[in-house]
């Protein structure tokens, strides 16, 4: 995500090498998700360039690769999990959590095996999930069956809030596009353990998008106030403006929790003139 095209050369400096565009991003935002991990696990020495690039409370929040979660529908998959925790050790605690992304055909009566595979992932990470049936949300026996087994395993369920999305028709190409592709599921906003994790997709018109934060604004300031540690990660059908935009959400945050520490400094895109 820290390549998307573009901030290049309006938000991150450009052309850049790829040693060093994650470093520029983490000057903007201090966690991102490694969606890239889902399609094909990284070579270590690649991981170890992540880590070189960042600082030490940076967080990453890497989805489980696909083969394991949606191929293997987590079963059989002991070989390419290896592969995936030995490409990931060097970035040691910048490993937040890592995100079990499930498919929509994952249903309640798949839960025993998440359950088996929460109890022999390595006790030494964190783990969240992201589920997509509706009746993990709309039936509350199938809320509870996930709920116990993630709080089994000290694991968080991710919620992925598109209803601010689609409250009403898209007016964009990229509102169209992600209107066919985004997940319509009811909002979740409880968290589980002192770690939630929140995605949330707006429009492209900002008005909106900071609209439809709110909520997540009040949950937030409350999570903090428990001495929760959240992460919260803010989406557009274009990403254009991500950046802007989770940047804002947390000086919103800040301005009602004023401990609540600043995020970096971005690097400029361009040499520093004097005039």
């Amino acid at each position: 995500m820290w390549t998307h095209r573009s901030w290049q050369g309006r938000l991150i400096a450009h052309p850049l090498p790829a040693h060093e565009r994650l470093r520029h991003y983490a000057g903007w935002c201090d966690a991102v998700e490694g969606n890239t991990t889902f399609y094909a696990t990284p070579t270590r020495e690649t991981v170890e360039s992540w880590a070189r690039q960042t600082g030490p409370d940076f967080r990453f929040v890497l989805k489980l690769p696909k083969v394991v979660t949606h191929e293997r529908r987590l079963v059989d998959a002991d070989a390419p999990l290896r592969d995936y925790f030995d490409a990931i050790a060097p970035l040691g605690d910048r490993a937040h959590a890592l995100w079990i992304q499930l498919p929509g055909s994952f249903t309640p009566t798949d839960v025993p095996a998440l359950a088996d595979l929460l109890r022999r992932l390595p006790a030494t990470h964190r783990y969240a999930v992201e589920v997509r049936h509706p009746a993990f949300f709309l039936e509350p026996g199938a809320t509870r069956l996930l709920e116990g087994v993630l709080a089994e395993a000290s694991a968080e369920w991710v919620p992925f809030d598109t209803t601010a999305f689609f409250r009403t028709p898209p007016t964009s190409d990229a509102e169209r596009e992600a209107w066919t592709k985004k997940p319509r599921l009811p909002l979740r906003t409880a968290a589980l353990t002192d770690r939630p994790i929140v995605r949330y997709l707006g429009r492209d018109a900002e008005s909106e998008t900071v609209e439809g934060w709110q909520r997540w604004v009040e949950i937030t300031v409350d999570w903090l106030r428990e001495g929760r540690s959240p992460t919260v990660f803010v989406h557009t059908p274009d990403n254009a403006d991500a950046p802007l935009l989770a940047r804002r959400f947390h000086d919103e945050v800040r301005a009602r929790v004023p401990a609540l520490a600043p995020l970096p400094e971005p690097i400029p895109t361009g040499p520093l003139t004097l005039f």
